[in-house]
Parts: C-alpha cells; structure tokens; sequence
C-alpha cells in the first residue's frame, strides 16, 4: 500500500504523513490545528463523504458485462473494458484499490483527530453521531475492497485485502490480511458506530440502518443467509417497497420511500463540477455521463447503449422499462434481421436522466428495500424453499413484481434451485441494472445459477468489440487484481497476486 498511500498523503487536506527525510514543512497544517471543535468535525465529515463515491462502480459493472452495448456514437470509449481485457495494470485494478484505500486513509484522520477535540456542553450526541459514521464509513470501505479483490468471500482464510485502522507511514508496507481478519475489523467499526450513531431520518447520511444494510449485503456475500435474512427483514419492516409512482421519482430524486442510504449530488458539488467531458471508467463524472456526453436524449451523445441480452428481460407493463429505457430510444421489432442494427436498434440508458435540471447528474443509491426483499429471496433458496406462497424465493419474487408491474404477477414455479437462482440473478439484473450490482452478482451467483456474461451475439460483432460475447462466472476476471503500481512499491504484496493474473 506503499504508493497509494503516498498519493493520499499528497491529496489529504490535512496532512500527518512522515516524508523521507522527516521534514516540517512550514505551513503545514496539522490535525491539531484543523480540528478544534465540533464544527470543524461535522466540516471534517462532510469532507470524508466527497471521497464517497459509485459512478466508477456503476462504469465497471455495467461495461465488464452485459448490461451495455456500444453505442451508435461511440469513439472506443471503454472498448478494452467491454472486451473483458484486465491486468495488473489495468485502470479498473488500480482505481478501487486507490480509491477504497484514500476513502479508509480519510474516516482514519477523522476518527484520530476526534481524539483530541473538546466535547462542549451539550455535545456529545452531535460528537458521537460524527464518530459514528466515520467508523460506519471505514466498514463500508474495506468491504468494498473484499468484493473486488477477494477470491471467495466465504472463505475467512482466503487472502483478502490490507486492513488498516490507523494512518501508516510512508514507508510501512504490509501483507494482505485474510478476509476473517478483515470482516474483524469491520465487525468492529460496525459495532463502534451502532453504539455512536443516533437516529436520524435523513438517507443522505449515515445511520444505524444503513450499518444494517452493510450487513445485510456483507452476510449475503458471505453465505451466511441466515444472519443476512434476519438483518433484511428488519430493514423491510421499515422500509416499504415503491409503488409504480415512488419508483419513477425515486430516480429523479423526489421520493426516499424504499431509499435506506444514498449519496446525494446536487448542483455545483465536485461531481457535478466534474462535468460530462469525461468517459473512462475512473473519473469522476455525473453517473450518466457515463453512457453519455451531454443528456440522455438520442442527440445526447449515446456512446453506449442497453444491452440487447438486458433489454430482453425487461416488459413494456414493467415500470423498470420506464425507468431504464428512454423515451427516445429505436426499437426494433425484429432486431435480429435487421438491416442495418446499429442505427435501426437504438436502447437509450434513462436511469440517470438528471435533476435540479442538470441532465444525467442523480443522487447515487447504495441500498435500497427491494435489494432486501431479493436476499430474502437468495436466503430461502439456499435454505431449499424456493416454492409457495409465503415465505418462498418464489413468494418474494412474485412480491417485488408485483410492485413493479400494473397488474398482479404470476407465482413463480422451479423445478430445481439453479432455476430459483438464475431467477433471482435476472431479478436482480432488471431490478439492480446501472446500479453497480451485476459484476459482483455474477461473480457470487453466477455458478448457482449457470450463468455468466452473455450479450446479444449482434452487440458482439460491433467493429472493435472482437466478438466477447460470454464470460463465464468462473472466469478468474471476477476478481480485480492487485494493481502493478502496488506490487512495485511494496514487496510483501508480490508473492500474494490474485490467480490468473
């Protein structure tokens, strides 16, 4: 972690890194100085958020698979991504690795620099409230790390990412920990911050429901379904499932029904100064801009494109078409005979149309109800009850669909649990789509329900593309690897490279 960490401390405002030669640079603002109440730390807080972000998540799990086709536009943008090519060196490989590291380098600072602050009369509660969603912050960080560059979740001996809850020095190098060490620490923060946080009812901020969320998801990724059943409920019983109107303005930002935590944009924040001009997977952008340039109209400048294999999936009575599909978008009635595909087959991406009037800048959704509802569903498959009318991954697919369609939706039937769970990975797929979900689903899922990336064989033949069509779930590409600018700047890391690569 050596060079990412000497990149933080470039970037941190609040600087505590040692340099070579250890000197005191004058000027140099220190923690001390920074912070010295609480209002610096609530400031402070709202620092750490800005390094909270999912458009690169979006960008990666929507190009590595089969949600996006390239677009009538397209310039290559992010061709190397959607033909499945990734390496040590690969821009994917290093930005969640730098990114989830500076995240966990900027909740540390604050949660050491509240060490130091005096708590005034009346404050504690606003002082815990901070320190607790720093410590949540830091959980959700070194999860995010486990899923990319973790071989197997469910494994706690398996090597998983660098465990870090203080500020190293630039010159420490560490070895990765196991993925039970690191779910230690995170249980830890988890614990730390339920017993800070206070209720609140805000989704743009940290609170205890969301450390139920983060659980919920983590105990699911880890098989343990019956935890992550418990936490799901839990969260459902507060948090209803959208109807067909609230679902519509959940994404135009108008309605928080089913919404546990999201990270807010709004107009003139740094994302939104980040502009549209910017389409690699890395950057920083508004979330649509990262399928188009300037809006999310047919001019707009559609460099992508729904995926034809995903746009399958989707029913005109469905209110996700509505949500995900453009209202100007070409569609082909027979598009496989068609005579000219690219320009007669025209899918916008609408699940990011913009707000406040500013196209394709939207709030980010983190967690949601219906993703709590579909792990009951994983959970009562893998406890064998995929069948009935209560209590069933069945039961709880009708349920969600029933929610999203005009009219009540059959009851589903499987004669085996690969069926149950190919059913629940589609749902996901529709449900999920654009929201950064699909890589890692196939990659925890994908065996269980024999299936992996699969594109419609015309968004395959696209010049430039070379014909990736498939990737099957156990491609050893649903584990990122450790970047190479890592592995060059710290030797412990070099003998603990992820396999394949």
């Amino acid at each position: 972690m050596k060079k990412i960490i000497k990149f933080i401390c470039c970037l941190a405002l609040f600087t505590a890194c040692e340099d070579a030669i250890d000197i005191n640079q004058v000027g140099r603002i220190t923690a001390d100085v920074a912070f010295q109440n609480l209002q610096d730390l609530q400031d402070g807080l709202i620092g750490v958020y800005t390094k909270y972000d999912l458009v690169q998540d979006i960008a990666h799990a929507s190009t590595f698979t089969d949600e996006l086709s390239v677009g009538f536009i397209s310039g290559g943008q992010r061709v190397g991504d959607y033909q499945f090519i990734l390496d040590a060196t690969s821009l994917s490989a290093f930005t969640f690795w730098q990114r989830g590291y500076e995240e966990i380098n900027e909740a540390t600072r604050l949660i050491l620099a509240a060490e130091s602050v005096p708590i005034g009369d009346g404050e504690q509660g606003a002082y815990n409230n901070v320190l607790g969603q720093a410590h949540a912050l830091r959980a959700y960080s070194h999860f995010k790390l486990l899923s990319y560059y973790s071989t197997d979740l469910t494994n706690d001996s398996a090597l998983g990412v660098i465990a870090v809850d203080f500020v190293p020095s630039i010159d420490d190098t560490f070895p990765r920990n196991t993925n039970g060490e690191v779910f230690a620490l995170i249980e830890t923060d988890l614990q730390k911050a339920e017993s800070l946080l206070q209720d609140q009812s805000n989704a743009t901020f940290i609170s205890k429901d969301f450390v139920t969320a983060l659980r919920a998801r983590m105990a699911t990724y880890r098989g343990q379904y019956g935890m992550a059943a418990t936490y799901a409920q839990q969260l459902l019983d507060r948090y209803p499932i959208a109807d067909r109107t609230q679902y519509v303005n959940m994404f135009l930002d108008t309605d928080n029904t089913e919404i546990i935590f999201k990270l807010e944009r709004t107009r003139g924040d740094v994302f939104d100064l980040a502009g549209n001009g910017v389409s690699n997977m890395a950057s920083q952008s508004r979330a649509g801009a990262k399928f188009s340039f300037t809006n999310e109209t047919i001019n707009g400048g559609p460099y992508f494109e729904i995926g034809r294999s995903l746009f399958n999936l989707f029913d005109n009575d469905d209110i996700r078409f509505d949500v995900n599909v453009g209202p100007e978008s070409i569609i082909s009635p027979d598009y496989q005979n068609a005579e000219d595909f690219e320009n007669e087959d025209i899918l916008l991406v609408y699940k990011y149309p913009g707000s406040e009037t500013q196209p394709l800048m939207n709030d980010l959704k983190v967690f949601r109800s219906s993703e709590m509802l579909l792990i009951l569903a994983e959970a009562a498959a893998e406890n064998g009850d995929i069948n009935g009318a209560a209590n069933s991954t069945a039961a709880y697919i009708k349920q969600l669909r029933d929610a999203r369609f005009t009219l009540e939706q059959t009851l589903p039937t499987y004669t085996n649990a690969t069926e149950a769970f190919a059913d629940i990975l589609n749902e996901r797929r529709v449900e999920l789509a654009f929201e950064g979900h699909r890589f890692h689903d196939l990659k925890r899922l994908g065996t269980r329900a024999d299936q992996g990336v699969l594109r419609d064989p015309l968004d395959c033949n696209v010049i430039g593309v070379n014909g990736a069509c498939s990737l099957p779930a156990t491609d050893h590409r649903f584990t990122l690897p450790i970047p190479q600018a890592e592995l060059i700047a710290n030797p412990n890391l070099r003998e603990q490279q992820n396999p394949g690569y």
